[in-house]
C-alpha cells in the first residue's frame, strides 16, 4: 500500500478518540499520528515503518487486584491440589489453595524490585501446571476461562475489562497504516485466543512470555505440547529483544504502564522519524485503581526522557 494513500485528512474518522479528554496526552497522540501520516504537511512515514507495540496487563486491560492470567493459573493450581492434597503444603500451590493475596502481591513487588526468588517458585508451579498439555488444549482452556470468568471487584466479565481509550487508539493506528503488536510480560498463548476480538491484533502479532514447547509426530499432524522448562519472560530488557526478533524494526510508538516496560519505551525511537512513548498512570481509584507500585522507575524516567504521561483520571472520559 502506498503511504500517500493513508496520508489525507479523511483517511481516519473525524473523532477517532472519543473517549480521550482534551489535553496534552490526546494532543500528543493526534499530533504524532498526523505527523506519521503526513497530515501536517510533512512527508509521510512509509507504511512499512509504521510499527507500534503495546504492553497488555495494565496497559490494554486491567491488572488489579491481580493480573488476569494469574487468576487463570491459580485455578489450575487449585485443581492440582484437589488431585494431590500434598501439594498444598508447598508454594505456589499453598498460596493458590488459600488465595493468599499477600504472598502473591509480594511476589510481584519483589520481582519489580529485582528479587525473583518467589517469582521463580511461582513460575515453576505454572510450568508444572501445564506440562504435557497440547497448545490446542491450552488455548481452549484460556478461551473458556476468559469467556466465563469475571473480575473479582469490578463486577464485569474479564473480556469487558479492556480500556476503551486504548482500543480506540489501536483502531486509529490501524486506520493510519500502522501494524500494532502486543508485547506482554504475560503469556503469549493466553492472550492469543482473544487478541483479534479485543484489540484487532491477530494472534501472530502477540509477543509474550513462553514456556518451551515440544513436538512429537503422531501420524495425525503431530502434537505440540508445553514442557516444564521455561523459555523466556518477556519483560524488562527482554522486550526490545523479543520485538526485534519478531518484527525486525524499531517501533515508532510504544505504550506501557510499569518499570517492566521501560526498555520497550526507550527502544521506540528511530533517527529522523517521529516517535511517541506513552506511559499509562493508574490514578483513578473511583473508576479503576490507583497505584504506582512497580512503576516508580518508569515515572521517574518519563520527564527526563520525554515520555507522554496518560492519566487515567484526567485524560480518559471513559475507562472500560
Amino acid at each position: 500500500m502506498d503511504s500517500a494513500a493513508l496520508a489525507g485528512p479523511t483517511a481516519v474518522g473525524t473523532d477517532p478518540l472519543p473517549s480521550w479528554r482534551p489535553g496534552a496526552a490526546r494532543d500528543a497522540v493526534v499530533a504524532f499520528v498526523d505527523r506519521v501520516r503526513g497530515a501536517d504537511g510533512t512527508e509521510p512515514v512509509p507504511v512499512e515503518e509504521r510499527v507500534a507495540v503495546f504492553d497488555n496487563d495494565g496497559t490494554l486491560w486491567c491488572e488489579k487486584p491481580m493480573p488476569v492470567q494469574l487468576d487463570f493459573v491459580l485455578r489450575r493450581l487449585v485443581e492440582m491440589v484437589q488431585a494431590d492434597p500434598a501439594l498444598g503444603d508447598r508454594q505456589p500451590w499453598k498460596a493458590a489453595r488459600d488465595r493468599d493475596a499477600g504472598w502473591l502481591a509480594s511476589t510481584v513487588a519483589e520481582h519489580y524490585a529485582g528479587d525473583d526468588r518467589k517469582a521463580e517458585v511461582l513460575m515453576a508451579g505454572i510450568l508444572a501446571g501445564y506440562a504435557g498439555m497440547t497448545v490446542e488444549d491450552f488455548e481452549q482452556r484460556s478461551r473458556g476461562f476468559l469467556r466465563t470468568a469475571g473480575h473479582p471487584t469490578l463486577g464485569r466479565p474479564y473480556l469487558e475489562c479492556t480500556y476503551r481509550p486504548m482500543v480506540e487508539l489501536l483502531a486509529h493506528l490501524a486506520a493510519s497504516g500502522f501494524t500494532s503488536y502486543i508485547a506482554s510480560g504475560g503469556g503469549r498463548d493466553f492472550i492469543r485466543p482473544v487478541s483479534q476480538e479485543l484489540y484487532g491484533v491477530p494472534p501472530e502479532r502477540v509477543i509474550g512470555s513462553t514456556a518451551t514447547l515440544a513436538f512429537a509426530e503422531d501420524g495425525a499432524g503431530g502434537a505440540l505440547t508445553h514442557t516444564p522448562v521455561p523459555d523466556l519472560l518477556d519483560d524488562g530488557l527482554q522486550k526490545p529483544i523479543r520485538i526485534w526478533s519478531r518484527v525486525g524494526r524499531r517501533p515508532l510508538l510504544a505504550a506501557g504502564n510499569s518499570d517492566g516496560d521501560g526498555a520497550m519505551l526507550d527502544f521506540a525511537q528511530r533517527p529522523g522519524l517521529p516517535s511517541l512513548r506513552l506511559l499509562l498512570v493508574h490514578d483513578d481509584a473511583e473508576r479503576e485503581f490507583s497505584y504506582t507500585t512497580g512503576a516508580e522507575a518508569a515515572l521517574a524516567r518519563a520527564g527526563r526522557d520525554g515520555w507522554t504521561l496518560v492519566s487515567m483520571r484526567d485524560d480518559w472520559a471513559t475507562v472500560f
